[in-house]
């Protein structure tokens, strides 16, 4: 399966492991107005936004009909599991999630 990850700045890396992932989540310590987050974007269309704010975004770029959803206040390692389940292409244990739609 393939999937990347843009860091907050926009640059993109690609199928990092969970070390690059957690290195590419610090550092929204960094984020301001107009690089407010980090996401991971798999082949399948579905991708995860996180923002400093604890906020967590999942949506598909390809499919309009597929309704976004949010988490907030999602800790660091929840992060990185969630992101670990869509780098793997876990589309269904991803959906079944807390998400609000």
């Amino acid at each position: 399966m393939s999937y990347f990850m843009y860091d907050v700045m926009g640059g993109a890396v690609d199928t990092p492991d969970v070390a690059e992932m957690g290195r590419i989540l610090d550092g929204l310590s960094a984020s301001d107005d107009e690089h407010p987050d980090v996401s991971l974007s798999h082949e399948s269309g579905w991708c995860l936004s996180a923002f400093a704010s604890g906020l967590l975004v999942l949506e598909n770029m390809e499919d309009g009909s597929a309704s976004p959803g949010e988490m907030s206040e999602v800790g660091r390692a929840d992060v990185l599991r969630l992101f670990g389940l869509l780098a793997a292409g876990d589309i269904t244990a991803l959906e079944k999630q807390a998400w609000r739609r």
